[in-house]
């Protein structure tokens, strides 16, 4: 796994969000900054309280001129549920090949109770308008995630 660092130039993707839409990474840095998440499975529990806190943010994040996209190898039809079950106002995207996991570095081996296996690791990327990586969230609990960005994002 050869994750992402702070300086890199995000790779530019276009993924289907959870309306089966073609959503642009390139399109939307035109006019924001974005926070690319990375979670392993809609409807789990640390995905939906991770989920949750940015859902709850979202005129806070509207203020540092940034949106959301949460990216998961989920079929959008999945993903569509995630956002209706917990009412959530920004764009969940289908990585279904983890094509895109792959290119952030974010695939790879993953060890859960004794079992190794090929998954998501829990990474975030805030890209700024230039295209380039500004901050990497690597360190936090799926509860806080959302005020270890707003707390990046109050020191910019």
């Amino acid at each position: 796994m050869n994750t992402l660092t702070v300086g890199d130039s995000a790779p530019l993707f276009t993924l289907l969000d959870e309306n089966e839409k073609e959503v642009s990474l390139a399109q939307t840095l035109k006019t924001q900054q974005v926070l690319v998440y990375f979670y392993p499975k809609a409807m789990t529990p640390g995905c939906t309280v991770q989920a949750q806190g940015l859902r709850d943010i979202k005129a806070e994040l509207a203020n540092h001129n940034t949106c959301v996209f949460g990216i998961s190898p989920d079929e959008p039809k999945r993903l569509a549920k995630f956002c209706v079950r917990d009412e959530l106002n920004f764009t969940l995207l289908s990585d279904v090949d983890h094509k895109v996991a792959d290119d952030f570095g974010v695939w790879g081996l993953k060890k859960f109770m004794g079992k190794e296996y090929d998954g998501i690791h829990r990474l975030s990327f805030l890209i700024g308008q230039d295209g380039k990586i500004s901050h990497v969230f690597n360190k936090f609990k799926t509860k806080d995630h959302h005020q270890v960005v707003l707390d990046v994002l109050a020191q910019q």
